[in-house]
């Protein structure tokens, strides 16, 4: 089982627990955190400060497109950032854990 994080930002907490919760009760994540956090970014020619909420969502590489389909069915975002990231080290133990829930 190969493990990665998933990353995407949200425009509220609101957004980020309904994508965070629907992720867990589909088996899709083993765990989903969220951050506070200010991004900056140029969106249409403008130069653009939001405070957004990033979900940091623990996976196996085999749900990924599953993940992206669900993120894209449920944000708000015309284009939500969704990246993919390889977990190259972690403990046996927490390697199970997302292997038994997803």
């Amino acid at each position: 089982m190969k493990a990665i994080l998933v990353q995407t930002t949200c425009s509220s907490k609101e957004e980020a627990k309904i994508i965070a919760k629907i992720l867990i009760e589909e088996k899709l994540a083993a765990c989903v955190q969220m951050s506070e956090i200010n991004s900056f970014y140029m969106w249409e020619k403008e130069f653009c400060n939001d405070e957004e909420i990033l979900l940091s969502i623990k996976t196996k590489k085999e749900n990924f497109k599953k993940i992206k389909s669900k993120i894209k069915e449920l944000h708000s975002y015309d284009v939500p950032e969704i990246i993919s990231l390889d977990i190259n080290d972690t403990s046996k133990d927490y390697r199970k854990f997302i292997d038994k829930n997803c």
